[in-house]
């Protein structure tokens, strides 16, 4: 009895201990922001930040969203991605160390986000086909493709479509180095599965519908338009908390002369500073000139949706050019917020112990894919 009691209290004691630090550094961080800013400018800002990109940014990608959940799914519904995935099939083993119906996890999460690898994975008839490790550096290899229609999307809107198919090799060469490294940490402390391979012969997992023609086409775009206004409403608190915050900590008052005024977009330039100690180093791994650029690939380890609301903020500043959206779409792409997806995705696998490997390996995916897609952006203009 006296033992509980002392647990709780101990309990109660470390909870007084926890609220009193996050009090201490909440209102810390948005203490030496208003002392900076001015309290009023600082709330100020926020809120029109906010506003901003929800009205000019959440909508423009909504938009995006449910075209694109329309055409992913008439791919689908009408075979055109199980024409893909065969064509595909050769490429998984010698590049990915996977079988052949990998390459429908790839499209999959193309076509939608990174979660819809564990459907996948979790059935039965798709699962069978892989060897434990392999199934589990799923994970790291759907997520590497995830959102990817919407960001190539979002970059060819903006008129770089050019940069944009760059991006996609480097994301592929993102995903062939998080896949294998994955494979490589953990197939050591694994016991190989003895389940037979049979590459390529995915014609168990079905995706048709129902009905004729016409409805097939109509349930399609209504039913794929209708995911992308899900995905659309899921990205908001990302894109509206997270790209404020990196707002906030990335650009300056609008008008130096004038000071701060609390309009959108304006804050204290922190992630530049920092960034400008190592300039020379993001100059030589991605071709970055400017050091605010820094925040699109840290914003895309939690959001890609939070991320492309800085490409139009970038453009308008006049501070991308065709190599960053490059730089940008391997690297969103690869990384599509994987910090708040992957403990989820291998906690449903039931290999939660392993998130560390699969972090460190992703990390170090993302970072491939931007170094890659900067030279090639770099080979091809010297062609």
């Amino acid at each position: 009895m006296l033992n509980k009691i002392f647990k709780k209290l101990r309990f109660l004691e470390l909870r007084r201990i926890e609220a009193g630090i996050f009090l201490l550094l909440f209102f810390g961080f948005f203490g030496l922001l208003g002392s900076r800013m001015g309290t009023a400018n600082m709330l100020n800002t926020i809120m029109n930040t906010a506003w901003d990109l929800l009205m000019n940014t959440v909508f423009f990608i909504m938009g995006i969203t449910v075209l694109s959940g329309a055409l992913g799914r008439l791919l689908i519904e009408f075979g055109v991605v199980r024409l893909l995935e065969v064509l595909l099939a050769p490429l998984m083993r010698p590049l990915f160390n996977l079988p052949g119906v990998a390459s429908l996890a790839a499209l999959m999460t193309f076509f939608s986000d990174n979660p819809a690898v564990i459907g996948l994975a979790n059935d039965r008839n798709f699962s069978r086909y892989f060897k434990k490790y392999e199934l589990i550096s799923l994970t790291n290899f759907g997520t590497a493709f995830g959102m990817g229609l919407i960001v190539l999307t979002f970059m060819s809107g903006l008129g770089h479509f050019g940069p944009a198919m760059i991006g996609l090799a480097g994301a592929v060469i993102g995903a062939i180095v998080s896949t294998r490294l994955m494979q490589r940490f953990i197939k050591p402390i694994l016991p190989a599965d003895a389940d037979e391979e049979h590459e390529g012969d995915a014609e168990k997992i079905s995706f048709k519908s129902k009905g004729g023609v016409f409805m097939r086409f109509l349930n399609s775009i209504l039913d794929g338009g209708k995911s992308g206004v899900e995905l659309g409403l899921a990205i908001i608190p990302g894109v509206l908390i997270i790209s404020t915050m990196v707002m906030i900590l990335t650009f300056g008052p609008k008008d130096a002369a004038v000071g701060y005024q609390g309009l959108a977009y304006e804050g204290v330039p922190v992630l530049p500073t920092i960034a400008g100690w190592f300039d020379w180093l993001f100059a030589f791994l991605f071709g970055f000139q400017s050091p605010e650029l820094i925040a699109f690939p840290i914003t895309s380890l939690g959001a890609v949706g939070a991320a492309l609301s800085l490409v139009k903020v970038f453009s308008t500043e006049g501070l991308i050019t065709g190599n960053e959206i490059a730089v940008f779409t391997a690297m969103g792409m690869c990384w599509s917020g994987f910090l708040s997806t992957h403990t989820a995705m291998l906690d449903s696998l039931k290999f939660r112990n392993l998130t560390s490997k699969a972090l460190l390996s992703h990390t170090m995916g993302g970072l491939a894919a931007g170094v890659a897609a900067h030279y090639i952006f770099v080979l091809f203009n010297m062609l």
